[in-house]
Parts: structure tokens; C-alpha cells; sequence
């Protein structure tokens, strides 16, 4: 082992994901890489999503930019979770204040069938920017990520963002073998995306099936774990820790605790304490502040920061983070506030 890589396995960080002592709880915050810093939108204008995630340059500026104002104790690589889809040859573009748009849907097998594997090589500039952001973040975690088969297949069939995921469930329910099909070829392309970021030099990886919260636990098993479980079980070898999040996933975290991840994210709907019982004592927990206290006064921002610390407490492990990305209207001052109350507390 290395002396980074001894110095980065030494972090509160990922000693807390390992569920190991540590010196402080540490945090870290769901797109804390851009949207509501103004040195974000600056480097950011003119320059589209997708441009702005194949640019090394841009992806190192914008990864570190939270790292030098808030002082947090992880980085995460500034990306999106179509950037393997895109790369894989999907017709897509992420569309200022829409999101993820498919100019072609997939609703029939030879959808399915057109859809490609993910080559190493289709994705080098992730390569690039990791490898120039390890040694730049020095014995400050790097955290890769990726979308999970459910969420990345919601935009793919619907076409773009859903509230209700009628086309997804259309297929879930009525075509269970083009459904499988599918979720097996994007479990494959998830898998071939984080292990070209763990091979870069990440110190821990994030699932995110954002969106899995439309599903009863009892779907989630049958139509959506078994195509997580694969990717995280495809990097239990890996040497890093394992994040896996939803969104509105109360009746998922036992099954979600499954799946193979050593951390499971828990949103702001489920007190650490319960998400515990729930996932399990061998999981540690990530979370669960929610986005919108931070518009409330401090002593708000205190009170309730100091109540997911204390309910964090009851898992072996806790990284504290939001429960849900940070907002583009927070102001960045009361983010570099609470960094400094969860390290001090």
C-alpha cells in the first residue's frame, strides 16, 4: 500500500465508511461541486453540461472549487449520471432547467438492442480528470459515482425526467423480460463507468438510484435489485468503499441495505437512528440533513444539524451529508458554517 493511499485509507472519511473510529464525523455534500457557487456558475458559462463533464480541466476546477471554500472531507467528481449513456452512444443532451432530454426513447427490444457496451475508451477524459485530481486533493478523499440501472433507465424510457414513471412501469410490469434485458445492459455500462474511476484512483464510489423511491419494496426487489446488487457486487473487490442513495426510499433501505453497498444514504424523510434499524448494524449511514433547513436562521441550521449528529450515533458508521442534493439557491456561506460545525461538534 502506498503512502497516499495509506494517508487517504487514514481519512474520517473513509474510516467512517469502513465503520472504524475517527476523529471527527465527517461531511460532505451532494452536488457540492457546482450550482450554488458563484465560481461555479462563472467557469460554468456558455459551456454545456455534457461539454463541461468531458473537459479534464473543467472537471478538476469544479471538483476542487468546494473543497478549497468549504473545507469538507471528501470531494466528488464533478460528472452526471447520463455521462456513461452518452458515452455509450445514446442521443442525449442535458437541457438547461429540464434535464437529461433522449432524442429516442427505448420502448422495444431492438431499442434494447442498439444500446452498447461501455468501452474504457469511451470515457478517457473521466480517466484524465481523476488521475489529475488525486494527487491535487491530496489526503482528501475522491469520490466517484455513477446512476443506478433503475434511475438511468426512468430517462431512457420516458425520455427525460418523470414524476410518475408511467412508461417505466409500463415496461417494469408489462414486459419483465425487455425490462431485465435492459437493466442487465445498464448494470453493465454502470459497472464498466466506476470501475474506469476506481482504476483512476477514486477512494470510494456513490450508486445513486435517485428516483427508485417510486417503488413499493416489493418491486424493488423483484424488477431493481438484482441489477444494483450487480454493480456493487462487481466492485466488492475493489479495495473502496461502497455508497448507495435514493430519494423517498423509507420502505427501501432494509432491501436497499442488500444490495451490496457498505454505506447506505438515507434522505431527509428517515431519522438515522430508524434507517439504522432498518438497514442494519453492519452498514454505516450517510446523511440526512434536509436541503431546505439551510434557508432557515442558524440557530435552526444548528439545532437540526445537531439532531442528525446525535441520531447518527446509533450506526457504527456516519458520514453526514444532506439528505438530497444541495440546492442552487443555498448560500455558500452557510454550507462553510455547518462544515464547521459538524467537524467541531
Amino acid at each position: 500500500m502506498s503512502r497516499v493511499t495509506t494517508i487517504l485509507e487514514d481519512s474520517a472519511f473513509v474510516r467512517a465508511c469502513r465503520r472504524r473510529p475517527v476523529p471527527h464525523t465527517p461531511v460532505w455534500f451532494m452536488r457540492q461541486a457546482g450550482r450554488s457557487l458563484p465560481e461555479y456558475r462563472k467557469i460554468r458559462a456558455g459551456v454545456g453540461m455534457l461539454e463541461s463533464c468531458r473537459r479534464p480541466d473543467l472537471v478538476t476546477e469544479i471538483t476542487l472549487q468546494p473543497v478549497r471554500r468549504h473545507g469538507v472531507d471528501a470531494a466528488i467528481l464533478f460528472s452526471d449520471i447520463v455521462v456513461p449513456l452518452a458515452a455509450a452512444g445514446v442521443d442525449l443532451d442535458i437541457v438547461a432547467g429540464t434535464g437529461p432530454v433522449v432524442a429516442e426513447p427505448i420502448r422495444t427490444a431492438a431499442d434494447v438492442a442498439r444500446l452498447r457496451p461501455l468501452a474504457a475508451g469511451d470515457v478517457g477524459y473521466v480517466d484524465e480528470a481523476v488521475r489529475l485530481l488525486v494527487p491535487e486533493l491530496g489526503p482528501i478523499p475522491l469520490i466517484g459515482f455513477a446512476g443506478a440501472p433503475f434511475t438511468l433507465a426512468s430517462y431512457l424510457i420516458e425520455g427525460g425526467p418523470s414524476r410518475t414513471y408511467l412508461k417505466t412501469k409500463a415496461m417494469m410490469y408489462g414486459e419483465p423480460e425487455l425490462w431485465h434485458a435492459l437493466l442487465a445492459k445498464l448494470a453493465d455500462i454502470t459497472l464498466a463507468f466506476l470501475r474506469v474511476q476506481v482504476g483512476a484512483g477514486v477512494s470510494a464510489v456513490q450508486l445513486f438510484d435517485s428516483w427508485a423511491g417510486a417503488l413499493s419494496e416489493a418491486d424493488y426487489r423483484r424488477y431493481v435489485l438484482p441489477h444494483s446488487a450487480k454493480v456493487l457486487g462487481g466492485l466488492a473487490g475493489a479495495g473502496v468503499p461502497r455508497i448507495h442513495f435514493g430519494v423517498g426510499t423509507a420502505v427501501l433501505l432494509r432491501a436497499m441495505g442488500e444490495a451490496g453497498a457498505d454505506v447506505v444514504g438515507v434522505d431527509w424523510r428517515t431519522p438515522l437512528d430508524e434507517a439504522t434499524t432498518l438497514i442494519g448494524a453492519e452498514k454505516a449511514v450517510q446523511g440526512n440533513l434536509d436541503p431546505a433547513i439551510l434557508f432557515a436562521p442558524w440557530e435552526v441550521v444548528e439545532r437540526e444539524a445537531r439532531r442528525v449528529l446525535a441520531e447518527g450515533k446509533a450506526a457504527p458508521g456516519h458520514v453526514f451529508n444532506l439528505g438530497h442534493g444541495v440546492m442552487p439557491e443555498t448560500d455558500p456561506d452557510v454550507l462553510t458554517r455547518l462544515v464547521d460545525l459538524v467537524r467541531s461538534a
